[in-house]
């Protein structure tokens, strides 16, 4: 295990962002504990000892999140804070339109991301997985990977996904609006050479059963106007059978 000695102790922060989690593993959410999982399957357990300590002790004074990178500062042993980070490779252009394509094809994913989840179909593509996905940086003088800072940044980091899962597109380099819009384009194609939609295919006309529009009349109260001419009933009857075949012919 690494030796810490010589890095001296660390000066207790104020007002920093304090870890919620107490005891226990980070990630709340399946993808929160997958982002974990990432760092800790592949880091030194002393360090990822000292920066769940660090996290939960409030060391991580802010964290900002941008394309490609979690950043933040992170109170150590010196007067001032080291700048940590959490780099994570975005999404290539190419990337992108697949991913823009398949939520477009299952508009049932891009239902899941605007509620705050990832689907699982697409853990693949947005969490990182592997070293050559991850990375981390400090400016403390410690050379591990990570540094119990980065690696303090990357717990908390974990709880602010767990409350918004739309950070890792952030982090991945994806727009929401931009998956929104890849559906909506999906389902409304209009052809720019066919504006007034001369050569558009329409469904063929529904056929509705045939009824007599007199079908559609009180009987009681026809019948009562054709009595009302002084018409004997087998007349009344007549009338009736009359209007019936005429509106047939319509």
């Amino acid at each position: 295990m690494a030796d810490f000695s010589q890095y001296g102790k660390r000066r207790q922060a104020k007002g920093g962002i304090e870890a919620r989690n107490k005891r226990g593993a980070f990630g709340q959410t399946w993808w929160g504990r997958h982002f974990v999982t990432a760092m800790e399957e592949l880091a030194d357990p002393g360090r990822i000892a000292r920066g769940r300590t660090y996290a939960r002790g409030g060391q991580v004074l802010n964290l900002g999140v941008e394309r490609g990178q979690i950043y933040g500062e992170v109170q150590g042993s010196q007067l001032e804070p080291f700048s940590a980070s959490v780099i994570v490779d975005p999404l290539s252009s190419g990337q992108i339109d697949a991913l823009v394509d398949r939520v477009s094809s299952n508009p049932g994913m891009l239902a899941e991301l605007a509620s705050n989840a990832i689907p699982q179909a697409l853990a693949s593509t947005l969490l990182p997985h592997d070293k050559g996905q991850l990375d981390f940086d400090c400016t403390c003088p410690d050379d591990g990977w990570p540094c119990k800072h980065a690696a303090a940044l990357m717990y908390i980091a974990a709880e602010h996904i767990d409350a918004s899962a739309t950070t890792i597109l952030t982090l991945r380099g994806v727009d929401l609006d931009q998956l929104i819009e890849g559906v909506g384009e999906a389902e409304v194609e209009v052809g720019t050479d066919d504006w007034f939609g001369d050569e558009m295919e329409f469904p063929a006309l529904p056929k509705p059963d045939f009824a007599p529009a007199v079908d559609d009349l009180d009987m009681m109260v026809l019948r009562r106007a054709l009595r009302s001419t002084g018409s004997e009933e087998h007349e009344v009857t007549r009338g009736v059978e009359d209007l019936r075949a005429f509106y047939r012919r319509l």
